[in-house]
């Protein structure tokens, strides 16, 4: 009979994920997912709460919109080198570290003091953020096998199409309720949790320094200046009046050179930072055409409704919030509904399913009128919602299912590069649309409105008489009708303009249907993929 130890033995993790308790990885993926939605919320969070957050900094509306813009730029530029990253320090630290240096920056953007100290926080905040959101759809892939992976990528797609969407409602809530401060500091307890937790329960992989020595280094240069310049452009130039400016100019042309260079980098380089080769794999290929579609279709309506409903009905951020509400009920909705229809139904079907869902749902943004409220709002944003749900974890599974494990983590950061970089691309063409078709409309309005139209001039002669009653002084009341007429006409300009941008974003859908034809089966209708 041996001697029993005198001392307990502790159990050894190992890198293997496969010897790891299914609860262990359960956790770890909990854990990572957590991070995830922060990372993603965050994105979409301030999108109602701008016009309050623009008064405690004092800053302009051109000013506001950075308060977004910097944080996805960071993402875009980090998102891509996260696979290089992981494979240097491993998952575990670099999610470890992501986590805590998001918590940090997240800290200072709720104690900025103005509107330049914000913009800088929320860069850092994305930049040091974005690893946590590539990761986790490598970690699912990595850890989970056969119905366990599709389980776990609905859950990935269900909170990547859901947190841009509650972003604002949540948003809203917090900063009628307490301030626009709590948006920030709400990231605080959950961000450190998950950087103490995840060194302990995530064991995926192990460091490799020695890769410092030969990063891609001019990759990295030329994906930086290709996307950050191009995404400076894309923002500032509907402002700028585009190539009038020279600053736009500059930028246009460095973006170019940069993202020419990059791509021939890519594929002659022998360890690329980006995997460009993985998109000649069709399924790989097609659903991240599908994710920079359906980026555009999450990113734009999150970004054109609130901006609606604030400028033309005047809600504050609660009513803007209220207001958004539907579209996470019905994802959640949804994902019940999914979760049981994906293990007998080919996922090729749901996801077309989806696409059509979430197509309509833009679509029926189109017939859009002043009055629109939450009851006018409720069908196309529950059509949205579900079908966000139905479609985003089906393309998930069918891009990163096509791979082999070796090139999981590069094209994990290609995957989401183009979600976020169609968002990225979508708010600022709908911007510069904004712009445009504003005028347009105004002028076409406006051609109508002749003196000595009887509609015209009973309405001014209407509007006169209440002024004058009013005030007293039918000159001003007269100027005053001129006014508010010209008010009327800016407001049915603008309803037109934002009719105009949704049947944009729902025309994308078209080319992401004719896409999907031409994908092979995956996912619950598919045999295991071949390593390539």
């Amino acid at each position: 009979m041996t001697d029993s130890p005198s001392h307990p033995v502790h159990p050894v993790h190992s890198a293997n994920p496969a010897d790891q308790p299914t609860r262990t990885k359960a956790f770890a993926f909990a854990l990572m997912c957590i991070g995830f939605f922060m990372a993603t919320l965050d994105i979409q969070i301030v999108a109602s709460s701008l016009k309050d957050i623009g008064g405690g900094l004092s800053a302009s509306q051109d000013e506001l919109s950075w308060v977004q813009t910097s944080y996805l730029i960071a993402e875009i530029l980090v998102i891509p080198m996260s696979g290089w990253l992981t494979r240097v320090f491993s998952t575990r630290w670099l999610f470890a570290f992501s986590a805590l240096g998001f918590t940090a920056t997240s800290m200072l953007c709720g104690i900025a003091w103005d509107i330049n100290s914000m913009i800088l926080f929320r860069g850092l905040q994305g930049a040091l953020g974005a690893a946590m959101i590539p990761t986790v759809f490598t970690t699912a892939f990595v850890l989970f096998p056969g119905k366990q992976r599709l389980i776990a990528s609905t859950t990935i797609g269900a909170l990547a199409s859901l947190a841009p969407t509650v972003g604002p409602v949540i948003g809203g809530w917090i900063t009628s309720q307490w301030s626009w401060h709590w948006l920030f500091y709400l990231n605080l307890a959950p961000g450190l949790a998950v950087a103490l937790m995840v060194p302990k329960y995530v064991h995926i992989d192990k460091a490799d320094l020695s890769l410092l020595k030969r990063g891609d280094y001019v990759g990295i240069l030329l994906m930086s200046g290709f996307l950050g310049c191009l995404e400076y452009v894309l923002e500032e130039g509907p402002r700028k009046n585009w190539f009038g400016d020279d600053v736009i100019v500059l930028c246009t042309w460095i973006s170019a050179i940069c993202g020419f260079l990059f791509v021939v980098h890519a594929f002659t380089a022998k360890e690329p930072i980006v995997d460009l080769r993985a998109l000649a794999i069709r399924n790989f290929g097609i659903g991240s055409l599908l994710s920079f579609i359906t980026g555009i279709g999450i990113f734009c309506t999150v970004f054109l409704t609130p901006l609606f409903l604030s400028r033309v009905r005047g809600f504050d951020s609660l009513q803007i919030g209220l207001a958004l509400l539907s579209v996470g009920c019905f994802q959640l909705l949804a994902l019940v509904a999914y979760s049981t229809l994906a293990r007998f139904i080919d996922m090729r079907l749901l996801m077309v399913v989806g696409l059509v869902l979430f197509g309509v749902g833009c679509y029926l943004y189109v017939p859009l009128t002043h009055d629109w409220g939450w009851r006018e709002l409720l069908i196309p944003q529950a059509l949205r919602g579900i079908g966000q749900q139905f479609c985003i974890p089906p393309i998930v599974t069918m891009a990163l299912g096509s791979l082999p494990p070796s090139r999981l983590r590069s094209a994990s950061g290609l995957f989401n590069l183009m979600r976020n970089l169609g968002g990225a691309i979508g708010i600022a063409v709908s911007s510069t649309m904004l712009n445009d078709r504003l005028n347009l409309h105004y002028e076409r309005l406006d051609e109508h409105l002749t003196a000595g139209r009887p509609a015209v001039e009973a309405l001014l002669q209407q509007q006169a008489a209440h002024l004058a009653a009013v005030g007293g002084n039918a000159l001003d009341a007269a100027n005053a009708g001129l006014a508010a007429l010209h008010g009327l006409l800016m407001r049915e300009a603008l309803v037109l303009t934002f009719s105009d941008t949704f049947l944009a974003v729902s025309l994308c859908f078209v080319v992401g249907l004719l896409s999907v034809f031409f994908s092979r089966p995956f996912g619950n209708s598919a045999p295991p993929p071949d390593a390539h």
